[in-house]
């Protein structure tokens, strides 16, 4: 998929809202080859989607040995709105709380006084994190509106072919 294409899908309004989301499903190989699926908090920079973890997650030397992997965020309403991304893992180890990290869970609902006491539970426990920096290399938007998953996609052509034969 060509840089363009991908960007054209994102600028999409639905793609944007869905970019606005607090949690999205990161899959990936695990060490011994079995796929991992697991939800995680995000911030979307306009170009990157940014997850943080801790130094010591499991998923870290899966990501080193596979960086490739397939992102889900979508909607729990009727008709859903799913923006499926693919990419590569770039794994940044950084001293203390990236910004990023703070950023994503900051839509949570909390009031002032929990998210004092949620930012300093952080910062007395963690001594730095990795930010998982991931590019889009393919995006489709489904909104079962204007798009629709490739076999339903195909479905209803030859539903139309059978009709106009």
């Amino acid at each position: 998929m060509q840089p363009y294409e991908i960007t054209a899908v994102l600028d999409r309004p639905h793609s944007q809202q869905l970019l606005a989301r607090d949690l999205l499903r990161m899959a990936y190989v695990a060490t011994d080859g079995t796929p991992r699926n697991i939800p995680i908090a995000f911030t979307w920079t306009g170009s990157q989607i940014i997850v943080c973890t801790t130094k010591n997650a499991p998923k870290l030397p899966s990501l080193r040995r596979h960086p490739d992997v397939a992102l889900t965020i979508d909607t729990e309403v009727h008709p859903p709105k799913i923006l499926l991304l693919r990419g590569r893992a770039e794994l940044d180890v950084v001293d203390g709380i990236p910004e990023e990290y703070l950023k994503m869970n900051g839509t949570y609902e909390m009031s002032a006084e929990q998210r004092v006491a949620w930012e300093a539970e952080v910062r007395s426990l963690y001594d730095g994190m990795v930010r998982i920096v991931i590019t889009p290399t393919w995006a489709k938007l489904i909104d079962f509106e204007t798009t629709l998953p490739t076999a339903i996609e195909e479905l209803v052509k030859r539903r139309a072919e059978r009709q106009s034969a």
